[in-house]
C-alpha cells in the first residue's frame, strides 16, 4: 500500500471504546484489508491499547501542543481520525482543512456545527427558531416563557449526564443551579427516552437512521438499549440533523410524552457509546464515513434495515495476555 491510498485510523481519546476500537477497524478493513488501526490518548495505560494495531500516548489537545500532534500524525502516516469526545471535537473541527491538507481525513462536521451542538441553550434557540420540537432552554427561570412545575437543571456545555438534576421544583432547581459552573433550566418531560444513530453524508444529507429506546441508562450511557420502528418521526429527524447541518456519524437524543410527541434534547456530533447498535441495525456509519473520504460511491450502498428489533446489552469482558 502506498502512502496515497493508506489506511491508517486514528480512533483519539480511546481510553476503553473496546467495542468502538473493534467496529472500526471492520470497517477499515473491508475497505483495506491491510487497515491499521491506531488508539490514541493522552494517558496510558489504557484499555484499548490491548487491542488496538498500534497504541500512540499523544499530548493533551492544546494550541500550545498543536504542533507536535499534527508531527506526531504524520510521523505515523495517519490518514484518517476519528474523535470520540465532545470535548475534542472543536479542537480537531478547527484544524481539519489544515489537517486534509497534509492528506489527513478528520471525520468531524465543521466548527460552526459542533459549537451549536455542544452549546444547549443555542442548540435549543436555533431548533425553535426554525420550527423543530427542541425542548426549550433557559439561562434564568426569572425569564422563562414556560410555567413548567418541573425541571431539568443540566450544565450548559458538556455531557447532558455530568450533575444534572431531574425533575426539580423550581426551589430545588435553582439551588441545584447553583452548584454547576453554567446552568440551563428545561421543563421536565415524562416520558420514553430515545437516542437516534444516524449519518449524513459531506454535503449534510442524512442517508440512514435507527431509533432505539434506552431501557437503562449509566453516566449518561446507554447499558441496554433496543431498536424500534417510528416512521412517523422521520420527516422530523431528517429536518433537524440537516438543519444542523452535521456531517457523518451522529446520536441525537429525545423523549417521546405521553401523548406520543417528540421532543429533542441534544445531539452528539460523534459516534456514540452505544451507537455499535446503529452499525448492527444497519446505519453503517463508520463504514460510510472511511469509504466517503476513500471516494467510494456511496450511492451504490443501500441502507437496509434491520427488520425486527434488536436488543443490545452492554457489559464488561476480560483479556488474558
Amino acid at each position: 500500500m502506498t502512502d496515497a491510498n493508506r489506511l491508517n485510523v486514528l480512533l483519539t481519546s480511546a481510553a476503553a471504546k473496546v467495542t468502538l476500537l473493534t467496529a472500526l477497524r471492520s470497517a477499515a478493513k473491508r475497505i483495506h484489508n491491510s487497515a491499521v488501526i491506531i488508539g490514541g490518548d493522552s494517558s496510558s495505560p489504557v484499555v484499548s491499547q490491548y487491542f488496538s494495531d498500534d497504541f500512540w500516548l499523544m499530548p493533551p489537545l492544546s494550541e500550545a501542543s498543536t504542533n507536535d500532534i499534527i508531527s506526531g500524525l504524520l510521523q505515523r502516516k495517519v490518514s484518517h481520525i476519528l474523535p470520540s469526545r465532545d470535548g475534542e471535537l472543536l479542537f480537531w473541527a478547527k484544524y481539519k482543512k489544515h489537517l486534509a491538507s497534509e492528506g489527513v481525513q478528520v471525520l468531524v462536521a465543521d466548527e460552526q456545527s459542533i459549537l451549536r451542538c455542544l452549546d444547549k441553550q443555542l442548540f435549543a434557540d436555533f431548533l425553535i427558531e426554525k420550527g423543530l420540537p427542541a425542548i426549550a432552554t433557559y439561562s434564568n427561570l426569572d425569564t422563562a416563557a414556560h410555567n413548567s412545575a418541573k425541571w431539568v437543571v443540566k450544565e450548559r456545555f458538556g455531557a447532558g449526564s455530568q450533575s444534572i438534576g431531574l425533575a426539580l421544583d423550581t426551589a430545588a432547581a435553582l439551588q441545584h443551579a447553583t452548584e454547576l459552573k453554567q446552568a440551563v433550566f428545561q421543563p421536565f418531560v415524562a416520558g420514553k427516552e430515545l437516542s437516534i444513530d444516524a449519518w449524513l453524508n459531506k454535503a449534510g444529507q442524512l442517508k440512514a437512521h435507527i431509533y432505539r429506546y434506552r431501557i437503562k441508562v449509566q453516566h449518561g450511557e446507554s447499558q441496554i438499549t433496543q431498536t424500534v420502528a417510528l416512521p412517523q418521526y422521520d420527516d422530523i429527524i431528517r429536518d433537524t440533523l440537516q438543519a444542523l447541518q452535521l456531517t457523518g456519524p451522529v446520536v441525537l437524543q429525545a423523549i417521546i410524552d405521553n401523548q406520543q410527541q417528540l421532543h429533542i434534547i441534544e445531539c452528539n456530533s460523534r459516534f456514540g457509546g452505544a451507537s455499535t447498535l446503529g452499525i448492527k441495525a444497519g446505519v453503517d456509519s463508520l463504514y460510510w464515513s472511511l469509504a466517503e473520504s476513500c471516494g467510494l460511491d456511496l450511492n451504490a450502498m443501500q441502507f437496509v434495515p434491520a427488520p425486527t428489533p434488536i436488543t443490545q446489552v452492554r457489559f464488561a469482558g476480560d483479556l488474558y495476555l
